[in-house]
C-alpha cells in the first residue's frame, strides 16, 4: 500500500477480528490522558518534536496520544489514510523505520510529509492479546533521522507498556470493574509523572492501590542502577539479583521474612527497562487473596508505568548530572588581579536542565586592564548554553587578537557569528576597566540590549545607561562606547536580567531592589555582596530566569 489518495486499504487493516480490536478501546479522535502521557515520554525521552499514539482504522488514523503535533492536525485527532505511515506497521505487523521519508521508496508518496512535516519516523506495533495489530506508538523528526539502537529498544519497550494498556481496556470493556481498573491507571499515568525519586514512586502506587487491591504493604527493589531516597519502601538490590515470582503468582512470603500472624501473601512483578529488569514491585496481602486475570493484568500494566517512570527519573538524573558539569565547566575561574577584587555567581533557572545562557568573563591584558563581559543568550535549554559557549569563545579570542573599542569588538563579534552560522539572539555588555592617571579606574564599555551596570560609590548607586540594539538584531547596526570614572574604593555590579525582572514584578522594581540592597551592603566585600544580591532576588525563590552576577571592586587609595 503506498499510502496515496483512492488507494485501497491493505487487507490487514480490514480485517474484522482487527476492527473490532480497535473498537473496544473505545478510543477514537478525542485526547486520552493516558496516550497523551505515553506520548509525551516519547518525545521526552527520544528528543524528537512529534510523538503520537496512533490507532488505524479501516479508512483513517486517530492519534489519541498526541505530543509535539501541529494545528489543525492536533485539534482533529484524525486524518485519511493518504496521511499514514503507520498503516505501514499495521500492514506489516513489523516495526516501521524510516531515516528521510523523501527518498524512502515505501512512503516517499506519502501526503504526511508535506502536511504534517513527517521526514525521520519510528513506528512500534500497538497489540492486542491475540497479536492484532492496532496502530503504532511513533516517533516523528523533522528532519532526516539516523535513529540509534538505544532509542528503537526503547521506543518497543515503551510500545510494549502502551501495548498492555491497549489490551486491558479491551479486556475490561463494558465492566464496572475494569472502570474501576482503568480509572487507577489513568491515574497512575498522571501521578506517576510527577514522581522524582523512587520513594515518590512507592508512596504514589501505595496511594493509588489502596482502595482497589488493599494490599498490606507495597515496596520498590531496585537493581542498583537507580539510586533509591531514603524516605519510603525502596531496597536496592545488586544488578543480577532480582528474581520475581511468575506472573500472577501468590503465596506465603519467603522464608526469613516478617510473616504475621495469618501469614503474608505477595504479588511480586518484574519492572522491565530498555537494558533488563531494573527491579521489581511488590504487593503484601495479610491474608490469602488470589490475583485473576483481570487484576493481573492491571498489576502488570502499572508495574510497566513504573518502570517507564523509574527510567525517566535515571535519564532526567543522568541529563541533569551532564548538564550541571557543562555549565561548571563553561563559567570558568575569575581572573586574580594585581588591584581588583571579584566575585561571580551564577543561578540557574527552576529547569530541568539547570543550565541556560546567561554567562560572565573577565580576563586580564597588558597594562593592569580588565576586560569584563556580561551576556546571556535567549532561551533556558542546554542548546542556549551551546550558544553561550561559542558566542563566550569567540569574544574571548577576539579581546585577546584585538585592541579595539568595545563596540567594534561586538561588532565583530556579530559579524563572527553571522558568518559561521550562529544566529541566537543575546545580549551583551562588554567593557574595560583601565587605571587612571590621576587615580581611580576608567570603565569604558559597549552594551548590547543588556540591562545597564550599576555603580556604588561612597554609599549612592547609579545606573550606567546607554544601550544599543542585541545581538542579531540586525546588519550593519551603529554601536557606540560610554565611559566612566570609578573613584578608588567604588563597586561595580553586573548582571542579567534574572536577578531583577519576575512576571509579577516590573524592572523598575526590580532595579530598585537592587539598589536598596546595594546601599545597605555598601564597601561589603564582593562575595558578600554577591551573595546578599542573590538572597534578595526573587531568583532566588522562584527561579523564572538564569541569573549571572558579576561584582567588582576598585581599591581603596
Amino acid at each position: 500500500m503506498d499510502g496515496t489518495t483512492g488507494a485501497q486499504p491493505h487487507r490487514a487493516l480490514i480485517r474484522p477480528a482487527r476492527l473490532d480490536a480497535v473498537f473496544r478501546t473505545r478510543l477514537g479522535a478525542l485526547a486520552d490522558p493516558a496516550l497523551d502521557r505515553f506520548a509525551e515520554m516519547v518525545r521526552t525521552v527520544l528528543r524528537v518534536p512529534v510523538a503520537l499514539v496512533t490507532l488505524v482504522g479501516s479508512d483513517r488514523q486517530y492519534f489519541p496520544g498526541a505530543c509535539g503535533l501541529g494545528e489543525p492536525w492536533l485539534g482533529r485527532r484524525q486524518t485519511p489514510l493518504s496521511h499514514s505511515f503507520c498503516q505501514h506497521v499495521v500492514a506489516t505487523a513489523e516495526p516501521l523505520i524510516v531515516t528521510d521519508a523523501r527518498n524512502d521508496p515505501r512512503v516517499l508518496d506519502n501526503l504526511a510529509i508535506d502536511d504534517l512535516g513527517v521526514v525521520g519516523y519510528a513506528g512500534m506495533p500497538l497489540t492486542d492479546a491475540n497479536g492484532e495489530v492496532l496502530g503504532s506508538l511513533c516517533a516523528i523528526d523533522h528532519e532526516p533521522r539516523d535513529w540509534t539502537d538505544a532509542e528503537l529498544r526503547l521506543l518497543a519497550e515503551l510500545a510494549a507498556s502502551c501495548s498492555d494498556s491497549l489490551r486491558l481496556r479491551i479486556s475490561n470493556d463494558r465492566t464496572e470493574a475494569a472502570f474501576d481498573r482503568s480509572r487507577l491507571l489513568l491515574a497512575a499515568s498522571t501521578a506517576l509523572g510527577a514522581a522524582i525519586t523512587p520513594a515518590d514512586v512507592t508512596d504514589t502506587v501505595r496511594a493509588l492501590v489502596t482502595e482497589t487491591l488493599d494490599p498490606a504493604s507495597v515496596s520498590l527493589s531496585l537493581t542498583g542502577e537507580i539510586s533509591p531516597s531514603p524516605a519510603g519502601e525502596v531496597s536496592p538490590s545488586p544488578a543480577g539479583e532480582v528474581s520475581p515470582s511468575p506472573a500472577g503468582e501468590v503465596g506465603p512470603s519467603p522464608a526469613g521474612e516478617d510473616v504475621g500472624e495469618d501469614g503474608q501473601y505477595t504479588t511480586t512483578l518484574p519492572l522491565p527497562g530498555p537494558d533488563g529488569p531494573v527491579g521489581t514491585l511488590t504487593f503484601v496481602w495479610k491474608q490469602p487473596r488470589p490475583v485473576d486475570e483481570d487484576e493481573q493484568a492491571t498489576l502488570d500494566t502499572l508495574a510497566g508505568y513504573v518502570a517507564q517512570t523509574l527510567t525517566r527519573i535515571q535519564l532526567l538524573e543522568d541529563r541533569r548530572t551532564a548538564a550541571a558539569t557543562m555549565q561548571k565547566a563553561l563559567l570558568t575561574a575569575l581572573p586574580q588581579h594585581e588591584h581588583l577584587r571579584m566575585a561571580a555567581r551564577y543561578l540557574p533557572a527552576h529547569h530541568e536542565d539547570h543550565v541556560g545562557g546567561d554567562w560572565y568573563d573577565a580576563v586580564s591584558l597588558d597594562g593592569g586592564r580588565l576586560a569584563i563581559v556580561i551576556g546571556d543568550v535567549a532561551g533556558h535549554s542546554i542548546d542556549a548554553a551551546a550558544g553561550m559557549s561559542e558566542y563566550r569563545g569567540m569574544l574571548r579570542t577576539l579581546l585577546i587578537d584585538r585592541h579595539e573599542p568595545p563596540s567594534a569588538l561586538l561588532r565583530r563579534l556579530e559579524h563572527t557569528g553571522r558568518t559561521l552560522g550562529l544566529d541566537r539572539i543575546a545580549t551583551v555588555l562588554l567593557a574595560y576597566l583601565d587605571p587612571a592617571p590621576t587615580g581611580g579606574h576608567t570603565l569604558t564599555w559597549s552594551n548590547a540590549g543588556h540591562p545597564p551596570p550599576s555603580l556604588v560609590t561612597g554609599g549612592e548607586v547609579t545606573l550606567l545607561t546607554g544601550r544599543d540594539p542585541l545581538l542579531g538584531a540586525g546588519r550593519r547596526i551603529s554601536r557606540r562606547n560610554h565611559t566612566w570614572h570609578l573613584p578608588a574604593g567604588s563597586t561595580l555590579v553586573l548582571h542579567t536580567d534574572g536577578l531583577i525582572e519576575t512576571r509579577s514584578a516590573t524592572i523598575d522594581e526590580g532595579v530598585a531592589r537592587l539598589h536598596e540592597t546595594l546601599a545597605t551592603h555598601a564597601g561589603t566585600d564582593p562575595g558578600e555582596l554577591a551573595d546578599a544580591l542573590l538572597a534578595r532576588s526573587a531568583a532566588a525563590t522562584i527561579g523564572e530566569d538564569d541569573v549571572a552576577l558579576l561584582v567588582i571592586t576598585t581599591p581603596d587609595n
